[in-house]
């Protein structure tokens, strides 16, 4: 695995690979299973896999844990080593942005719900720093989570606007065996805290038996909303539809549960998605 700090240094490597398919995968370290699931799923696409570990300022609001957010280069390259990534790209904040952080691109309505509403600048920054990287690297391919399902959407819009010759691929989202999705931000959760997480997702869980069932869209989501609560801070728990975080209609068949949590002084997201019966 080589290692680049500076754009002009990974251009070059790449420019010399052309002739293969590139898989970029965007991090911001704290590396887990999950990533490495990405990386996998990168190396299933492509020949050549470049992963980046920044983490980026832009993307972080005052009084967030940008300057909190865990470090583990060591054992991050020690996992990335392990999958025989090609290229790891570490650049500084004035690599990414050697014109300052201004951003003329702006990620619309989409960006403004959910997360959006309670992370004004949050996806703003998300879209610009991705935009960067894709801007650098030139992939074939992207990689990303459906744990964000949100920022997966946004992703997915910028390449058409932008008219980047980039697909975007996603895996679903990687959990532990109890069921908490997996997150760099798991690491923030006392002891305690962890072994009531997972009720999380027990609830999402829950409410989707319950929609499949038959219990209405309001009900359902009375009723997990009640729950989580009695352990939870909720930032949002929606029923939407899955192609565009829209309101359900008669005629969609996607439905994706999404919501966020805080608990114990860290902030959780997660969603399910399914199928609904007989539309």
């Amino acid at each position: 695995m080589q290692i680049f700090t500076t754009e002009k240094d990974l251009k070059l490597f790449l420019d010399s690979l052309r002739n293969n398919n590139i898989a970029l995968v965007p991090t911001m370290g704290g590396l887990h299973e999950g990533h490495l699931s990405l990386v996998d799923k990168a190396k299933s696409l492509a020949q050549i896999v470049v992963v980046s570990i920044f983490v980026n300022p832009t993307q972080f609001a005052r009084g967030e844990d940008f300057d909190d957010y865990p470090n583990t280069f060591d054992s991050d390259k020690l996992l990335l080593e392990s999958k025989k990534v090609d290229a790891l790209f570490l650049p500084s904040k004035d690599e990414i942005y050697p014109h300052g952080t201004e951003s003329d691109y702006k990620v619309g309505d989409i960006g403004q719900i959910l997360c959006g509403a309670f992370r004004p600048t949050h996806f703003n920054g998300v879209a610009q720093v991705v935009r960067r990287f894709f801007e650098i690297v030139n992939p074939n391919y992207a990689i990303f989570g459906e744990k964000d399902f949100q920022q997966l959407l946004i992703i997915k819009s910028l390449v058409k606007n932008l008219n980047f010759k980039i697909k975007i691929e996603s895996i679903p989202t990687q959990r532990e065996e109890d069921g908490l999705a997996m997150s760099t931000r798991n690491q923030y959760l006392s002891d305690l805290d962890r072994e009531k997480a997972p009720h999380f997702y027990s609830v999402l869980s829950d409410t989707r038996d319950a929609l499949l069932d038959g219990k209405s869209i309001y009900d359902a989501r009375e009723d997990a909303l009640n729950t989580l609560s009695r352990s939870f801070e909720v930032e949002y728990l929606e029923v939407l539809d899955a192609n565009n975080l829209t309101q359900i209609e008669t005629k969609t068949t996607e439905i994706i549960i999404i919501s966020a949590i805080r608990f114990g002084g860290t902030r959780l997201i997660d969603n399910l998605v399914f199928r609904r019966k007989n539309v």
